[in-house]
């Protein structure tokens, strides 16, 4: 019984705040209310209007577009930790330069890439003018307005996995790198057999936070452009936010939010499965 006691405290905390809450939304899906009056149960058509919406298709591409592209987070950090895993004057100061981006809120990485996007003044403008191009409303165009935003949530995330990197490149083992020299590996064949495979724990947790992170995305949406123009940057979460809050819609929005729960539960249940796979 001593694991139970001790897990207890932890167990009940985890209940009352994530399990009940899941339950509850997935209850509150089923109902149109609009978060005051009286909640009338609908049954499935929260379901069938939600995939039935040109809205939820466009956030759940978006959605797979923030996933593809945030998986670019992972192999850059993973460089750029290589790179700072060393012994020279100036380097911690180098670190904390990389290690910035990831202590500053969302919010505030919106506000900048929004500055920086800005057709009028931003420094992307003033670098395109300089080339001798046009400038580009990268914000106001329903074609690259996505790309944008997740240029933006790329500057954070890659910080994050860097980090993750940082700790797994200092908790390598000697033993198995010095074997690997006295058979002669080097390059790429040192990093590819011998400190990818100690790295996977590492890996796990970026690919996993990175994952979680592009399909939760939320901040930067709402910072950039409120799902603009014209819906085409919105994604799951933000439309979730504006069915419930703006439109009073809460059961249509936790019809949204099952949806991606969903799909975050199945990915990570299948990244597990293959990971404990290749384990055994």
């Amino acid at each position: 019984m001593a694991p139970w006691i001790f897990l207890a405290p932890a167990i009940l905390v985890f209940a009352v705040y994530v399990l009940y809450p899941i339950g509850q939304s997935v209850w509150l899906s089923f109902f149109e209310w609009d978060g005051l009056g009286e909640k009338t149960w609908v049954g499935w058509e929260n379901y069938i209007e939600l995939f039935d919406s040109e809205a939820f298709y466009t956030s759940l591409v978006n959605n797979f577009l923030w996933m593809i592209l945030f998986m670019l987070a992972p192999p850059i950090g993973l460089l750029i930790a290589l790179f700072l895993n060393q012994q020279v004057a100036g380097i911690r100061l180098i670190k904390a330069l990389f290690f910035f981006p990831f202590v500053i809120s969302q919010v505030v990485v919106g506000l900048v890439f929004a500055w920086f996007y800005d057709p009028s003044f931003g420094l992307l403008t003033q670098f395109i003018v300089a080339l001798g191009f046009d400038p580009i409303s990268i914000l106001a165009d329903e074609d690259l307005v996505t790309y944008g935003i997740i240029a933006a949530g790329l500057w954070p995330q890659v910080a994050y996995c860097m980090i993750l990197y940082l700790t797994g490149l200092n908790n390598l083992d000697p033993e198995q790198l010095e074997a690997a020299r006295l058979d002669g590996a080097r390059g790429w064949r040192m990093m590819w057999y011998v400190v990818v495979p100690q790295l996977k724990p590492a890996t796990f947790i970026a690919v996993v936070v990175t994952v979680i992170g592009a399909l939760r995305s939320f901040d930067l949406v709402a910072t950039m452009t409120a799902g603009g123009p014209w819906g085409s940057s919105t994604v799951l979460a933000y439309l979730m936010y504006e069915e419930s809050i703006f439109n009073y819609r809460m059961g249509y929005g936790a019809a949204v939010a099952v949806v991606l729960f969903l799909i975050m539960d199945i990915y990570i249940a299948w990244f597990l499965w293959r990971m404990l796979k290749g384990e055994r």
